[in-house]
């Protein structure tokens, strides 16, 4: 994996890793990856400090489930993590398209996507692109 390399190569030693829980298993295996090779890893879910979605005005029956306690995402909390534990670079994983913006700006160390978020694709965006001239052929604009 070429994170692994540049990571190795730049001497990192304290990774930050933030990560959507829809990919916690995932992120279990990435994380496992990286700590086999020595570095120490500093790992965020995206639902840290679980602040009730009501806070945030959101009423129960637009909540996924409603009726249940559902937590919002929290990205500028995830950066803020990072900064105190002082990692040396850190890693996304699956953030929703805005979050990751925010894991960006608030984040003191440089960043990287291992993964970006898309539910339709398989978190592989490039596949619409790799079809356009098939399958996904109905994105052109003619």
């Amino acid at each position: 994996m070429e994170i692994i390399e540049f990571a190795q190569r730049m001497r990192y030693e304290r990774l930050g890793f933030v990560f959507c829980v829809g990919l916690r298993k995932e992120a279990k295996i990435v994380e496992k990856l990286f700590s086999d090779r020595g570095f120490e890893m500093i790992s965020v879910v995206c639902k840290v400090g679980r602040i009730p979605k009501e806070e945030i005005g959101l009423r129960d029956d637009q909540k996924v489930t409603p009726g249940h306690f559902e937590t919002m995402c929290n990205p500028i909390l995830q950066a803020l993590v990072l900064n105190d534990e002082q990692t040396d670079f850190n890693i996304l994983m699956g953030l929703c398209v805005g979050h990751d913006s925010l894991v960006f700006q608030y984040a003191e160390a440089p960043c990287t996507v291992l993964a970006v978020k898309d539910r339709v694709l398989g978190h592989n965006p490039l596949a619409a692109v790799y079809n356009i001239d098939s399958y996904y052929r109905y994105l052109k604009k003619t």
